[in-house]
């Protein structure tokens, strides 16, 4: 039978600090109602002090796959990481990953795709494993969005969290893994959803900072019909090409970005609540954390042979959908 990359573990990571509505409440004019009607979010994860990157979270999430998979650190043969806020521009957040994880030597590199970054690299480890040139990859989802984000605008602000979490990808010769994926991006959403400043293009000065050009940028309106347009039809299209019904499809496991995408992308693909994974409003929007978070919350529900779709829309504009038939 053909080879497929499945997944054998994953693991998660959430810092302590919660982050609630209430307390949001006295640092911004917002409240409970608003913040809960528009977003689906209670509270939201930050990972507080000095010095402490995403690389905390992501190495907390390997360390804790590795025990759970039983899995030697030298017997991993790629490490691959999606993230938006690495600790520094270089290196790559899976090279500092794997030298505080025991990895020595084991080759690593990120993938920049924003909040479908994780089903970017899950479809780049696939092929790597599909061709037979590894056999056990780790594809790791973190940010620390908190580092981009401006406390005092609030139609960001009450968004975003913080969290790391990783999966273990083996090869699998029993039918269980990733089927299919489908992905694409457009990058005229460039106006939408942004950095203004921080790169090549346009370095940080001290007047940018005072500006607050080193924070996200969100204009809802588009990026809210894009993503429920494109996570939809990313869907449809990976159904339609694996002759997937609402009734053969047992998990939606969406971006969780916004209740109300979540509940129109849901919509379109016909999909009923109980097959949808949504823990948004524990955690906001991890960025390229929230499907391996989901993954980790239900696991226990999860048999093998379940149909899931993964589904994610990020700033770039980039999409996708990914079908894996669960292996464990």
């Amino acid at each position: 039978m053909k080879t497929l990359a499945a997944i054998t573990g994953v693991q998660g990571y959430l810092p302590e600090y919660r982050l609630t509505n209430a307390i949001l409440e006295k640092m911004v004019d917002t409240n409970d109602e608003w913040i809960v009607s528009r977003t689906g979010i209670k509270e939201r994860r930050i990972l507080k002090g000095e010095g402490k990157g995403v690389s905390v979270m992501a190495v907390e999430a390997v360390n804790g796959l590795l025990k759970k998979t039983g899995s030697a650190p030298e017997l991993v043969d790629l490490i691959i990481a999606a993230t938006t806020t690495n600790d520094v521009r270089f290196p790559a957040l899976a090279n500092i990953v794997g030298h505080q994880c025991g990895m020595k030597g084991v080759p690593g590199f990120d993938i920049s795709a924003a909040c479908s970054g994780f089903l970017y690299a899950l479809t780049t480890a696939a092929k790597f494993i599909e061709s037979g040139a590894y056999k056990k990859i780790i594809v790791i989802g973190a940010d620390k969005m908190s580092s981009i984000i401006n406390y005092e605008d609030r139609s960001t602000c009450i968004i975003f969290g913080d969290a790391g979490a990783a999966v273990m990808l083996e090869a699998n010769t029993d039918g269980f893994g990733l089927v299919d994926s489908y992905m694409g991006s457009d990058g005229s959403g460039e106006e939408f959803l942004h950095i203004k400043a921080g790169g090549s293009r346009t370095p940080l000065t001290p007047e940018l900072l005072n500006l607050g050009h080193q924070y996200v940028y969100q204009d809802g309106g588009p990026v809210f019909k894009t993503a429920v347009s494109k996570m939809s039809e990313a869907v449809n299209i990976v159904m339609d090409r694996n002759n997937l019904t609402t009734d053969t499809l047992d998990w939606l496991v969406p971006h969780q970005a916004n209740k109300r995408i979540i509940d129109a992308t849901a919509k379109f693909a016909g999909l009923t609540d109980d097959k949808v994974m949504i823990n948004i409003e524990k955690y906001g929007n991890t960025t390229a954390a929230t499907i391996p978070l989901c993954l980790w919350d239900w696991e226990d529900k999860l048999k093998p042979g379940d149909n899931l779709m993964l589904t994610a829309f990020g700033g770039g504009f980039t999409w996708g959908a990914t079908y894996l038939k669960w292996a464990y």
